[in-house]
């Protein structure tokens, strides 16, 4: 992901944007967009990945606009949430919609990457 930019993918109807939009030292905000599927999923994980690559060891991903997100990024989440942890970082998302907040609990996923009602909340983490 260039330095402050985004990444689009788009692939048979489904998009699914990642922008880098804060940074201050060790963390990032990441606002995603769209859907996080089968499709789409890599291009999260890889951007999110060159983050961490970069230094950036504490993510907050904002997951206000995400109007669907299942297992295969669900999958991108923990296996983010598992870097991060190796290298002494945390995961944490922001304005995630109940649905999807009611699928982390059933998953026990809200354990491994806390859910903050605001992106200044979870900066603030």
């Amino acid at each position: 992901m260039a330095r402050g930019g985004a990444h689009r993918c788009q692939m048979a109807g489904r998009a699914m944007a990642a922008t880098v939009v804060r940074r201050d030292g060790a963390v990032a905000v990441v606002a995603v967009g769209g859907e996080i599927d089968v499709q789409t999923a890599g291009r999260l994980r890889a951007d999110l990945l060159t983050l961490i690559d970069g230094g950036h060891i504490h993510l907050v991903v904002d997951f206000e606009a995400v109007r669907f997100c299942d297992a295969a990024g669900l999958g991108v989440l923990v296996a983010v949430a598992n870097r991060l942890r190796e290298k002494g970082g945390t995961l944490c998302l922001a304005r995630v919609r109940p649905a999807q907040r009611r699928i982390l609990r059933i998953t026990r996923l809200d354990e491994l990457f806390p859910t903050y009602d605001t992106v200044d909340e979870a900066f603030q983490h």
